[in-house]
């Protein structure tokens, strides 16, 4: 196999377990290697560090599938990865039919991603390399899976980096409008060609459970909701009253929607609007809620963009520490990747000090375990999730 060698100093990363190699970090490339090829990387003494797929066209130019000096990246690879990711669900939720099936990096399959809802799978092919097993990708999963229907969602902007168009559509079988499902005893309905990403943000599934228990009679606002989750296990819980903000009128319908499939409409609102000037407003009026929930989208995709991102986190978590009443709950997350949860800690340590409230930290988590960190990829460990009881 033709082969990447790196340069002096430049293995440590992946002899430590990650699975990028930047370009910056190879010295050389075999005559003959093209986009898209799989390519055997190794340290400039040329020992075999893994094999992985190729894209010059790419700032992360390999990405590593394998270190075993006797595998190959082929088909049986990636029946043995799926196979794997698969098990691996069912022991940590056994019977549960809507979780992540396949998380990238975390799955040691870089580039793909599948979601799983009851009879139906929602795919992202994200890279060059996975793009060129589509065939194969999609036989792999009707034989172990059997859905009744395969869509796709790669209609991410990081595809351009690869030299890839966007790409949607239904791949497999049938792909209702809408897929009715249930989780905890919540009814959801969601429509993955309408939705962001891939229908619903699962990497939050087990924190939702924390509105379900704190909620009881409590005045509820959640802020980024997108389509309601949190403000619906909020209710779920018996909360009093819920109001959730977003910016995007869509997902306020799907929110409005599941508030009424569950019966909560009575005690629901869904408003839209900029969630800064609403804290702000909110703020200003003194309102209070006993319960406020900040889940916003990434603010930053580069480290270049930190600094922005660190004062508009600041922001909304010190308005929500205003408005919050005593004895009340904040739960509030970063998406972010290039904002550590040291840094995340660190701007609410700045929050709580200027909002002049006495504030205990009573956990501090990631995202769901159907998306798996890698220690040595460190991107695989995005979610930030922390909840604060105000004084």
């Amino acid at each position: 196999m033709a082969g990447v060698v790196l340069a002096k100093g430049k293995d440590r990363r992946i002899k430590a377990g990650h699975l990028w190699v930047y370009r910056g970090e190879i010295a050389s490339v075999d005559e003959g290697v093209a986009a898209g090829d799989m390519v055997e990387v190794r340290d400039f003494r040329r020992r075999l560090l893994g094999r992985g797929s190729y894209n010059p066209a790419s700032t992360l130019s390999v990405r590593l599938f394998t270190r075993e000096p006797q595998e190959a990246v082929d088909r049986i690879l990636l029946e043995k990865r799926i196979a794997e990711a698969l098990a691996f669900r069912d022991r940590i939720f056994p019977g549960e039919t809507t979780l992540r099936l396949v998380f990238s990096e975390g799955d040691f399959l870089p580039g793909l991603v599948v979601d799983r809802y009851g009879d139906h799978l929602c795919v992202q092919l994200g890279t060059l390399g996975m793009e060129r097993f589509r065939p194969a990708l999609l036989e792999i999963l009707d034989q172990q899976l059997h859905p009744r229907g395969i869509y796709e969602r790669s209609d991410l902007s990081s595809r351009s980096h690869e030299g890839l168009s966007p790409a949607e559509g239904i791949l497999a079988g049938e792909i209702p409008p809408a897929i009715d499902l249930e989780i905890d005893g919540i009814r959801f309905r969601v429509r993955v060609r309408e939705g962001q990403k891939t229908g619903l943000f699962l990497d939050q599934r087990l924190n939702w459970r924390e509105a379900l228990a704190l909620a009881a009679g409590k005045r509820v606002l959640d802020v980024f909701c997108n389509t309601g989750a949190f403000a619906l296990y909020a209710l779920k819980g018996g909360a009093a009253s819920a109001l959730g903000v977003d910016i995007s009128e869509a997902s306020l319908g799907q929110a409005r929607e599941q508030a009424g499939l569950n019966g909560f409409a009575a005690r629901s609102e869904f408003r839209a609007a900029n969630a800064f000037d609403f804290l702000r407003e909110r703020d200003r009026a003194s309102e209070r809620y006993d319960l406020v929930v900040l889940d916003p989208p990434a603010f930053t995709k580069s480290a270049s963009s930190v600094p922005q991102a660190w004062r508009g986190y600041k922001e909304i978590n010190l308005r929500a520490l205003r408005i919050l009443s005593p004895g009340g709950f904040l739960l509030t997350s970063s998406c972010s990747y290039h904002l550590s949860a040291e840094d995340f800690l660190a701007i609410l340590r700045e929050a709580v000090s200027d909002s002049g409230r006495r504030v205990r930290l009573l956990a501090l988590r990631g995202q769901s375990p159907d998306h798996p960190v890698v220690p040595g990829v460190p991107e695989t460990r995005y979610l930030k999730f922390a909840l604060l009881h105000g004084s």
